[in-house]
């Protein structure tokens, strides 16, 4: 367990004294940006090696479609994580879109150095401006996880993301199993309140919340929330959900209604968790995107009555992301995965795209 020496947390306590609270600070803004982790987070998991040409056209498909913040790959080692091999080769690959961030997942020091180590490079420097750092909100994941404690993961990671910071990146932090440990039981949000507060204190800019094992719902999501905003502002933090018990759009609505901003996501819902048995993958893009802006699809009133008003856009900016493409791009991994897309939105768009497609060749054929 992380326990902090009563030196440290009287130090803390002081910390929290002196800093402001946050509870009832909500964003006013609409807009919600979306994180895909599908190209890391949503392959990690995967059974069988995956050629650097695809992922890197996953990449490029998901730019196309729109999505202007894209976590490419991880720089940990293949021993343990077998499918993140291939990392550099994949970025070579990449084709840059403006405005778009791409980001990779660092776990120590020799993972920076590689990734400054391509940035060196000229006159074609890898396309990334960001990297990402993780922990645990429990010492059993952390140790399954890194083979440390949540306390000497911290250690680690502070050179490496002031280094990160000193050759101009930014940083991002992860937070794992913020509600249920697949090793240690139910988490007290108070220890996620604290990793948190540590990696920001670092210099992250902001930290994601992950709901590893799916576990959440959305009252224990409102619980962490509630807790974590006792000492960080609700602008510093992300939503990561695992759609494993079929929650992770219910706790992102709690989400958006406490004040969060960001999530991430993992197009055709792909993903798990190498160190969590049986969680299933991410929540899927498609269907975060649909749940925010789909009645944007609907069209007008076919049969108003006379006092219809004037129907409105969606309530939610997502940004230049287009839906339809995000379908085509979810099926057409899944399609090189062997397997069906687990995003029902993008399911149903493909359904309706296949339907049209067949009443255009009856009329066709009706000529």
């Amino acid at each position: 367990m992380f326990r902090p020496s009563s030196r440290v947390i009287r130090r803390a306590s002081l910390r929290r004294r002196m800093l402001p609270r946050h509870p009832q600070s909500r964003p006013a803004s609409n807009f919600v940006r979306i994180v895909e982790v599908g190209p890391r987070d949503g392959l990690q998991n995967e059974q069988h090696p995956i050629p650097p040409a695809i992922k890197a056209e996953l990449i490029n498909r998901l730019a196309r479609a729109g999505m202007r913040n894209i976590e490419v790959g991880s720089f940990v080692s293949p021993k343990w994580v077998p499918q993140m091999a291939g990392t550099s080769e994949v970025l070579s690959l990449i084709e840059p879109v403006a405005n778009a961030s791409y980001s990779v997942l660092v776990p120590n020091q020799k993972g920076l150095n590689d990734v400054l180590s391509l940035l060196s490079q000229s006159p074609s420097p890898a396309p990334i401006n960001e990297i990402a750092v993780f922990t645990s909100a429990t010492d059993a994941f952390s140790r399954a996880n890194t083979n440390v404690t949540v306390a000497e993961s911290l250690v680690r990671l502070a050179p490496v993301v002031r280094a990160a910071l000193g050759a101009g990146l930014r940083v991002r932090g992860y937070v794992s199993v913020i509600i249920t440990c697949p090793y240690s039981g139910r988490v007290d949000p108070r220890r996620v309140r604290e990793v948190a507060h540590e990696l920001l204190k670092m210099g992250c800019y902001e930290v994601s919340l992950g709901d590893t094992t799916g576990a959440g719902t959305p009252e224990s999501v409102r619980a962490v929330l509630e807790e974590v905003t006792k000492d960080i502002s609700i602008s510093q933090l992300a939503g990561h959900f695992h759609d494993t018990n079929g929650t992770a759009l219910a706790n992102i609505k709690t989400a958006l209604d406490f004040g969060l901003r960001t999530f991430d996501a993992s197009v055709g819902g792909l993903g798990g968790c190498p160190y969590s048995p049986g969680a299933t993958g991410n929540v899927a893009t498609e269907d975060v995107v649909y749940a925010l802006t789909g009645e944007d699809l609907y069209g007008d009133v076919g049969e108003p009555y006379s006092d219809t008003s004037v129907v409105q856009g969606p309530a939610w900016d997502v940004g230049p992301v287009s839906l339809p493409s995000l379908a085509d791009t979810g099926s057409w991994i899944s399609n090189v995965l062997k397997r069906e897309t687990t995003s029902r939105a993008g399911k149903a768009l493909l359904a309706r795209k296949e339907r049209e497609r067949r009443l255009s060749e009856s009329a066709h054929a009706k000529l």
